[in-house]
């Protein structure tokens, strides 16, 4: 993600109070993804190859995940109501796709949930979790179209469970199980899923090495893991500072198309796919539309979720976030950065 409105605190204000016309972010959020490219280019292929290795032999050192306190504020315990009303109806806060590409965004959610099952080759019958689930739009989606499949959903949010929970209810799913935990430190019941599903998850990560040493203990053998992350085209970097990182994305990484690739001691990748980031682009256009069309209904949700005074600076803060983030994935054509997708297979016979 860019940070599309740095330089500090004087610039933060000006954000926070909507004074800045969307042309104009757009701009300032263009120059800081030219910028931010820039900072990570490598003179020649020799300096590329050896920072990256140096950036993977330093994952392998840190925790499975830092900052998770700061990732539940801003992401996982965000007011429900002000995603419903951005969101579409499967809550989707994550890139969905756009084959035509001029699909409603309700369409290209569905879209995006039915290839998540076609490249991962999930069938009915099977027992699958849905790691990082969030507001459970892939594990109700699973839940609802595999209704012989048990399906466990773990979040690291009581608020994400609870929603979930209450919309499993809504809807009459009795095979849909959600689990409040930290993924660093809950261990799942040995070789017990078929399948496990990971979306927008893993940017928020540090030892992979670590984390799918834990996932491939959860998996049967010959089980699978599909990973859906938003990605730089080749060149992975940490979330350190900037606008971005303060209010959005605290301890977040931004891997690259190739970065799990250096990370197949306990589960072997098997196949590998690149979205162009403009599906990404377009799903954060109509959210911003959409956002902004509904203000007098998530006025009151930002006001009690994070206190009235408060209200106007997170109204703006939302809009210059989905304005950011569109202008950051559309940047050249969408062919830096995107949505990767990794399947991954645990050795042995199912």
């Amino acid at each position: 993600m860019p940070d599309c409105c740095e330089s500090g605190h004087m610039l933060d204000a000006v954000l926070d109070s909507g004074w800045l016309p969307h042309t104009i972010i757009r701009m300032g959020a263009r120059r800081q993804t030219a910028n931010r490219i820039a900072e990570i280019a490598s003179p020649d292929t020799e300096t590329h190859i050896a920072k990256k290795m140096a950036f993977v032999e330093e994952l392998k050192t840190m925790d499975i995940a830092i900052e998770t306190d700061a990732a539940n504020k801003q992401h996982y315990e965000t007011p429900i109501g002000l995603l419903t009303e951005a969101m579409g109806p499967r809550v989707k806060y994550s890139s969905s796709l756009f084959p035509k590409g001029n699909e409603t965004l309700a369409e290209a959610e569905e879209a995006m949930l039915a290839d998540y099952v076609t490249k991962a080759g999930i069938v009915d019958g099977m027992s699958i979790v849905d790691i990082g689930s969030g507001w459970g739009s892939a594990s109700l989606y699973l839940a609802e179209k595999f209704p012989n499949s048990r399906v466990t959903a773990i979040s690291n949010s009581k608020v994400q469970k609870g929603y979930v929970e209450g919309r499993a209810n809504e809807l009459g799913l009795k095979n849909l199980t959600v689990i409040a935990a930290n993924i660093v430190h809950h261990e799942f019941e040995p070789e017990s899923f078929d399948r496990a599903i990971s979306i927008e998850m893993f940017e928020h990560m540090k030892n992979y090495e670590l984390l799918l040493a834990k996932v491939a203990r959860a998996l049967k053998p010959g089980g699978k893991l599909f990973v859906h992350v938003f990605a730089h085209k080749d060149t992975p970097y940490h979330f350190e500072e900037g606008w971005m990182t303060r209010y959005f994305f605290t301890g977040g990484t931004m891997p690259s198309a190739d970065l799990f690739l250096y990370f197949q001691k306990d589960l072997k990748l098997e196949k590998q796919w690149w979205i162009n980031g403009t599906h990404y682009q377009k799903s954060l256009e109509a959210w911003l539309k959409k956002f902004v069309a509904n203000k007098k209904k998530v006025w009151p949700v930002l006001a009690e979720g994070y206190g009235a005074e408060n209200a106007n600076a997170w109204y703006n803060r939302w809009q210059c976030f989905f304005i950011g983030c569109a202008e950051f994935f559309g940047y050249e054509g969408g062919n830096t950065f995107g949505v990767a997708h990794f399947l991954f297979v645990k050795p042995g016979k199912a």
